[in-house]
């Protein structure tokens, strides 16, 4: 081969050869400029992120109620924003509301006083509204599978309707001192607890319409006054516990409730006192038991109740006041199980029906 032509082959060889090592160079600088450029930015939102949240914290922790409301909306907006630390951010706002409760100091303190509880109350109320609208179906971002910790919370007032607690929930310790405490068609799938609760003379609560398929306690709470109404609620599976919980004064109405599922469970529970309500409920499956139930006072009320399928226990429940009354059952096909073999101890009014319950 002519040699001119073997040196312009060798030296178009060489030039493609260059080209490619700088292209090959140029694309390693590009990546290595891009990975740093990523780094960068998400250095630069991180920073943003804390920043917004240690302003948010120190508007909640302010002393004025307006730089509080603020810091609650600014808190709730970055937890929308910041999925990463979504649940730090819930946690604080969960964390306001289990600050010590000042209690209304009444019409008669000074102004100033007076407009400073106003003002811790609607921070309060705030929190508690903004948690709630998080929690409902139609959420534009939804906390419903986050932990939630009311651990001891005075409950003055709230709304939670339509709620969906799909994750762990603590209402445990908590105290409902007063007004009106909603969670109307709430949907408790998780695992929540009202263990411990305070139900006093001055609140309102109620849960009609309200699911339970999940694990929720309400064992060794304290019914001491006021009004708690289950009307119309469905406890269709998992396992629902009112063990040793006290009912003392008050109404507490199951009035309506359908027992299709699960377990349900007023193991040692104490009847001392107050009204006690299952009219119109239906038992129709799943296990409800009241073993080892104290009564003692008050009225337990199961008129118009159907029993067609619910496996009801009162083995080792103890009669000993009060009035326990199923006498205007409405079905008694498949009856409760009772501990005596014949005849009811006092203050049992069962219905007058061929079908008794055995021993």
């Amino acid at each position: 081969m002519n040699p001119t032509v073997v040196a312009a082959i060798i030296a178009a060889a060489v030039s493609f050869l260059t080209l490619i090592v700088t292209v090959i160079a140029q694309l390693v600088g590009y990546r290595s400029n891009s990975r740093d450029l990523d780094r960068t930015l998400a250095e630069q939102r991180t920073r943003t992120w804390n920043e917004r949240f240690a302003t948010a914290a120190e508007q909640v922790g302010s002393d004025k109620p307006a730089v509080r409301l603020a810091g609650v909306y600014a808190m709730a907006g970055l937890a929308d924003d910041w999925e990463a630390n979504r649940q730090t951010c819930v946690d604080v706002l969960c964390a306001y509301l289990r600050m010590p409760y000042e209690p209304d100091p009444g019409p008669s303190e000074n102004e100033e006083k007076r407009l400073a509880f106003e003002g811790s109350l609607e921070v309060r109320h705030t929190v508690i509204r903004v948690i709630a609208a998080h929690l409902k179906k139609d959420a534009a971002v939804s906390w419903q599978s986050l932990n939630l910790d009311f651990t001891g919370v005075v409950f003055d007032g709230g709304d939670f309707s339509g709620a969906q607690f799909s994750g762990k929930v603590s209402f445990s310790g908590a105290v409902f001192s007063g007004g009106q405490v909603n969670f109307d068609g709430a949907v408790f799938s998780g695992e929540v607890s009202f263990s411990r609760c305070v139900f006093s003379v001055f609140s309102e609560v109620s849960f009609p319409e309200a699911v339970f398929s999940g694990t929720v306690s309400f064992s060794r709470a304290v019914f001491n006054g006021g009004s708690v109404k289950f009307s119309g609620a469905e406890f269709s599976g998992g396992r629902v516990s009112f063990s040793y919980a006290v009912f003392t004064e008050g109404q507490v109405s199951f009035r309506s409730v359908d027992f299709t599922g699960g377990e349900v469970s007023f193991r040692g529970a104490r009847f001392t006192g107050g009204e006690v309500s299952f009219r119109g409920a239906r038992f129709t499956g799943g296990e409800v038991s009241f073993h080892g139930v104290e009564f003692t006072g008050g009225e337990l009320d199961f008129d118009s109740t159907e029993f067609t399928g619910t496996e009801v226990s009162f083995y080792g429940a103890e009669f000993s006041g009060g009035t326990v009354d199923f006498s205007a059952a409405r079905d008694w096909s498949f009856p409760p199980r009772f501990p005596w073999a014949d005849t009811p101890p006092s203050g049992v009014e069962l219905p007058r029906l061929k079908d008794q319950p055995k021993s």
